[in-house]
């Protein structure tokens, strides 16, 4: 089983924690992790491109001239995909670009790429994280005294709010709790900080 230390949020060791082999100790499936980062990134797409049809432009009611005798082509509208100003044929228009792929392999990615963090040596363990107040100098404290410089994904457990609020200033630090956990944020983070009671529903959800 793979052991990370056990830290206090002032930086002091507390021990140790072993983790789940069958969650952060399996061998990481790139194949599943590419698929599942491309499900992510499609369905964070708004999809509200839009254009307008033959039937949306305005102008157009009339017939601009008659069928026949002119020596011109025929035309039904100056609204007309061939003329200027017309509609658009086959535009883009608004749609979900999201999709799933099955539970099991949603599941394995995310398996997968805690695994590759934990191999990184990029998850650090807190035993809890906890303030008075949502003071962002107080979580820049702790970011310090955990030895954290770069972006860093914190998992929390449903409740502790003030943590969530001390971080949501600061560009380099993405909170999310344990249910939210999701193979890009992790991704795209160098670092994981992760509470005790978080890592207990993670791998309970995840077991």
């Amino acid at each position: 089983m793979p052991t990370v230390a056990l830290l206090k949020q002032d930086g002091t060791k507390n021990g140790e924690v072993e983790l789940n082999d069958a969650i952060f100790g399996i061998e990481p499936n790139d194949n599943v992790i590419f698929d599942a980062v491309i499900m992510q990134r499609a369905s964070l797409r708004q999809g509200t491109h839009s254009v307008k049809n033959k039937s949306a432009v305005s102008g157009g009611g009339r017939k601009p001239w008659r069928q026949k005798g002119t020596g011109r082509a025929r035309q039904g509208s100056i609204r007309s995909p061939q003329w200027r100003g017309g509609g658009v044929v086959f535009g883009p228009t608004p749609r979900s670009y999201s999709y799933k792929l099955p539970k099991k392999v949603r599941r394995l990615a995310l398996k997968s790429v805690l695994s590759q963090k934990v191999l990184d040596n990029g998850v650090v363990m807190v035993d809890a994280l906890s303030f008075e107040q949502p003071k962002t100098k107080a979580f820049k404290e702790v970011l310090s005294n955990l030895d954290i410089n770069k972006k860093v994904l914190i998992v929390l457990e449903p409740g502790n709010d003030f943590v969530a609020l001390a971080a949501r200033n600061l560009p380099n630090v993405t909170v999310v709790e344990a249910k939210g956990v999701n193979v890009l944020d992790v991704i795209n983070n160098d670092k994981l900080v992760m509470t005790q009671a978080a890592l207990s529903q993670v791998e309970e959800a995840l077991s």
